[in-house]
């Protein structure tokens, strides 16, 4: 599917898979494994933003893949984000949706929404807002249909 579809279909929390349709290339090529991998990947839909206008040109709709973190001693030093606008020529597919239950856990910032977690309970998330340190946190738990729903205001 499009990134547009993406844009349009898939919750905050889904698992996102993209690809240009291009073989892996053997390992021993490093640079062309390295830019096969740029193309080809999958990260979890953390925030859609829609089309930006300035005053020369308007910024396409876009969203945002979180696809890993590096740490040490349990402390995060790099965080992956890969952001995608709307006219990307990648492939797109949901490998996996949030599941009923789970627990979002959003930040409204800059007129977007963003996932800062995705949580299996209300009181995993509580636990992580505490140890975190999220003030303007909301949480919002997944149903079954897919909508948002359950959202609570919560203060760290």
């Amino acid at each position: 599917m499009s990134a547009t579809t993406i844009l349009e279909t898939a919750p905050l929390g889904a698992l996102i898979r993209y690809t240009d349709s291009s073989p892996k290339p053997p390992a021993r090529f490093t640079k062309k494994l390295a830019a096969w991998e740029r193309s080809n990947g999958v990260g979890r839909l953390v925030k859609k933003e829609p089309p930006r206008p300035y005053p020369t040109w308007t910024a396409p709709a876009s969203f945002t893949l979180h696809e890993g973190n590096f740490s040490s001693d349990g402390v995060i030093l790099v965080t992956i984000m890969r952001t995608h606008s709307a006219d990307s020529a990648l492939t797109f597919e949901v490998a996996e949706q949030p599941q009923p239950g789970q627990v979002r856990v959003l930040l409204d910032f800059g007129g977007c929404t963003e996932l800062l977690h995705l949580a299996e309970s209300v009181t995993a998330a509580e636990l992580w807002i505490a140890k975190e340190g999220y003030r303007n946190a909301r949480l919002e738990i997944v149903r079954e249909d897919g909508d948002r729903a359950g959202r609570a205001e919560l203060a760290a």
